[in-house]
């Protein structure tokens, strides 16, 4: 299984979507405080719509906490635009965790600088500065998931 972790997101419509996108894709959304809005608020749930009983979510105290509880050292990549190493050159796996940080200061400095080979970029022109979060899990979320097309395919549609 995907997991798809927000580090300290800001913007609750954007969580909403990533939400729905983890339930479409069958990948579990980590959520690591603190969180820039109330969880339940209906924003995040109107943009999951009928999806957010179904998402597989786990919500973490802190990014230290999150980062002790899960074996992470290989099977980690950072998306940041503080990198040149482009997201479609990684070699992701089934049960990849990859990491974005918050709309407003993306990941930790200190995340990005201790793992430098792991940080991962989606290319824009000069004249962009980021792309909205959840577009940004939807572009990498997809290679993830085609990279590992013949097992995710088999577990999301054994049961249609």
């Amino acid at each position: 299984m995907l997991n798809i972790v927000l580090v300290h997101p800001q913007i609750p419509p954007n969580t909403g979507n990533i939400g729905r996108l983890c339930v479409n894709i069958g990948a579990r959304l980590h959520i690591v405080k603190p969180i820039g809005f109330d969880i339940s608020q209906k924003a995040v749930k109107r943009a999951g719509l009928d999806y957010w009983s179904k998402l597989d979510l786990v919500i973490w105290e802190s990014l230290e906490e999150f980062l002790q509880s899960n074996n992470i050292s290989s099977n980690i990549h950072l998306a940041t635009t503080k990198t040149d190493r482009l997201y479609w050159d990684a070699t992701y796996k089934a049960d990849d965790f990859i990491l974005f940080g918050s709309e407003t200061s993306g990941l930790p400095k200190e995340l990005i600088e201790s793992n430098p080979n792991r940080c991962i970029t989606i290319p824009m022109t000069k004249e962009g500065r980021s792309l909205n979060l959840s577009v940004s899990v939807g572009i990498v979320a997809f290679e993830a998931l085609r990279q590992n097309r013949d097992s995710y395919i088999k577990e999301l549609y054994e049961d249609r």
